[in-house]
């Protein structure tokens, strides 16, 4: 996992271990992080984002729960096979983001058409 990077917002509604889950999970979801990839240790993510060992823990029994990644000892960390299905998202906790984003937007000075034109920058890329 050199490219995609994971960030976690302290300010954030949203605790650090489902930003990060939130986060892993879209980029396996996307493609972006392929099947065989190997993700970052548990301790060595946790220091790179300055957080507790068991916070990336359990972002990390999540993914492995919805069978996004895997973990072998000695080969460590992996990106599982990128399911078939759809997933269904979850509309509270894309409420919580949006409030959040745009908060933090106001807080740039972007006006409503501002943010509505970074989102749909986002979306297009």
């Amino acid at each position: 996992m050199s490219d995609p990077a994971v960030r976690v917002d302290t300010t954030s509604q949203v605790p650090p271990y489902e930003q990060i889950r939130a986060q892993l999970a879209a980029l396996i979801r996307t493609g972006r992080l392929a099947e065989g990839e190997r993700l970052p240790t548990v301790r060595q993510l946790a220091v790179d984002l300055d957080l507790a060992p068991g916070t990336v823990a359990r972002a990390y029994r999540a993914l492995e729960a919805a069978e996004l990644i895997r973990t072998r000892r000695g080969a460590g960390t992996r990106v599982g096979r990128i399911p078939s299905e759809p997933y269904a998202h979850d509309a509270g906790q894309l409420t919580t983001l949006a409030r959040d984003f745009t908060s933090a937007a106001r807080a740039l000075g972007a006006d409503t058409e501002d943010i509505l034109t970074a989102v749909r920058d986002a979306l297009d890329t």
